[in-house]
Order: C-alpha cells, then structure tokens, then sequence
C-alpha cells in the first residue's frame, strides 16, 4: 500500500504508517489516526483548484529583508519600506512572493493611526517610570500600522472523559456528625467541532502579547484584496500549518475541556481517572489580521507594543526606567524623614 499519497488532515503533512500502532502518524504535528479515519476524510475531501488572485498577489507585492534581525516585511508596491519595525535597522528591496503566500481572508484596520497614537500616550500617562523618550515624537514614528498573518482553524475533536463525582451529606444525630458519601461513574464521549481558533504565523511577535488583544471579530473578514496593504505594511509567515498545529492543539484541548466539565454538575467533587481531546481533522484559513505595532530599544533588550487594529484593545510590557524609579523614592523618602523631623520639632 502506497501511504505517501495521504496527508495529514491537520496540518497537511505527509503521513507514516507506524506499524506498532496500526495507525498513521505525523512527523510535523504528531497527530495519530486509525486507517478508518484518515480513508473516511479522504473519501469527503475535495480538492480546491488554484485561485486566480495568486497572480495579481505576485505581481504587486514587494518583500523586503532586514539583514540585522531577518524580518521579512511585504508592502504593496505603492509603498516603501525604510526600516525593519522588529530592531528599527534599514530593510533592502529582495523581490516579491509567490502565490502561497497569498491570505484568503482579511479583516482591514479601523482604528486609524491618530487613535492609536492617543492610545499609546494615554497608556504611557498611567505608567509614571518609563524612560522619557518612550513617547517621544522619534520613537511615535516607528507606530507601524501591520497586518500579521495568522492561522486559523476549525477542528473537530473526539472527546473521552472518564471519572468519578463524589455526592457528600453530612448531618448531626444526638452528640455524633455523620458523614455520607455516595461515589458515581461519570462517563462523556462527545464529538465538539471548534471554530475561528487563532495562532500567529509570526515567529518574532511574542504569542501572548497577540492573544493579549484578542479577540477580534471574525464578522469583518473579506476575501483578500491588494487594496487592503495601500499605506500599510505586512509580515510573512515563517510559522507554516505544522508549526502552529501545537499552539492550536493546545488552545482546543483547553476549550474542549471547559466544555466537558461544564458539564458535570451536582456533584460535590470530581475526580478525573483518564480524558482524551484528538483532533481528527483541522480546516485552515490563512489570514491577516490589522495590528498597530511598535518596538522599543531599552538596555539591550526589545519591548513590544501592540494594539488591535480593528477594535482598539492595547497591551505591551513597558520599560522601567531605574534611575527614575530610584530617584523618586529617594525624593519620597526625604520627604518622609523631613515630615518625621518637623513633627517631632512641634513637640519638643
């Protein structure tokens, strides 16, 4: 039996027969299936054909490297980049990308980029040990309005939960406390399909500053259009489906067991003896999402700020300033030792 012809329905890698197991394993995800499973997908999987705008994608995009960091930074070619928005060095022109690196769905900016920027200083207004010239006007320039690729998946999920719910009563009876405890076998096997799960295709954006502005709202994505990166730059994915398959397994098992849970009730405690979440089959969109992104330099080390282009939700981690923290509590303190001092002047 040819087996190489299979592919794995989560992220599209070639499958192994494992002969140990009977089943088909991924190399790049690690998921396993039985024979069963991966026949039945095959049998209801149709092929898509290649996309026209593939075309139009090659033919207007320019792709530029940052030789420092090793960004890749796409823009259309009305627009030029100069610098690299991850260390701020100068990016060169290196060509344009093939259709595969084309998004099928897009979601455009709404948060403009002079909201943005009252954003940021209302945040830096709450943070009084920044370095001053985090808000400076020079460092304001490099707010870069981005669209980051992501990936996201629809999965469907074969759950098996087995354990046991305590029911406990307890009541007084003369001078003795009672105790009773009645023990339950609680089974749930269930099929959950999961939707919009996101990952980012970006290996420099720190994943939890991402999901610090999530969520977005999926109602706003559009079929990918050219028009969409006029005035805006993008990345480049270097994160592929398999990549990502872990982060998205990890963010579904976790959904999938707040379902399942949810679900027993009336106990007084449950005791999990053995659960499973296996995805058998993930579909993929790969789209790009509109972010308000700035990096800044402190003592050697990046700190990243960002903010959701669509519904305005900001995060990031600031810089402390030391010096400025120090010299602050140094003042305080004096001040506090001069209080002390002229209240114990008033009662001698």
């Amino acid at each position: 039996m040819d087996v190489s012809q299979y592919k794995c329905p989560n992220c599209d890698g070639e499958l192994e027969f494992n002969p140990s197991t009977q089943e088909m394993n991924c190399p790049f995800c690690r998921s396993s299936f039985t024979m069963e499973t991966i026949q039945q997908i095959y049998a209801e999987t149709v092929t898509d054909s290649p996309t026209p705008e593939s075309t139009e994608f090659e033919s207007h995009t320019n792709v530029y490297h940052c030789s420092t960091c090793g960004a890749d930074i796409m823009a259309d070619d009305q627009t030029t980049a100069t610098f690299c928005y991850y260390c701020h060095s100068p990016v060169i022109l290196s060509g344009r990308l093939t259709g595969e690196y084309k998004p099928d769905k897009v979601i455009g900016f709404r948060v403009t980029r002079e909201n943005a920027l009252a954003s940021f200083k209302s945040w830096c207004a709450s943070k009084p040990f920044i370095p001053s010239d985090f808000k400076s006007e020079q460092q304001l320039e490099k707010m870069t309005g981005l669209y980051v690729p992501f990936w996201i998946a629809d999965c469907d999920v074969s759950a098996d939960y087995s354990g046991i719910g305590n029911v406990k009563r307890s009541w007084t009876s003369g001078d003795y406390r009672y105790t009773e405890t009645k023990e339950f076998s609680v089974q749930r096997k269930a099929k959950i399909v999961t939707k919009g799960v996101p990952a980012d295709g970006e290996s420099k954006i720190d994943d939890k500053l991402m999901e610090s502005i999530e969520p977005f709202n999926y109602d706003d994505l559009k079929n990918f259009s050219m028009s969409y990166f006029t005035g805006f730059f993008a990345d480049k994915y270097d994160v592929d489906k398999a990549g990502a398959f872990p982060h998205i397994k990890e963010r579904v098992t976790s959904a999938c067991k707040s379902v399942i849970r949810d679900s027993i009730s009336n106990y007084s405690s449950v005791t999990a003896h053995s659960e499973s979440y296996n995805i058998n089959k993930t579909d993929w969109q790969y789209i790009m999402l509109p972010i308000w992104f700035m990096t800044y330099k402190y003592n050697d080390k990046i700190y990243e700020f960002a903010i959701n282009g669509q519904t305005g939700k900001l995060a990031g981690t600031p810089p402390l300033d030391k010096k400025k923290l120090f010299w602050t509590s140094a003042l305080i303190g004096l001040c506090v030792v001069l209080a002390l001092f002229l209240g114990g002047q008033c009662f001698i």
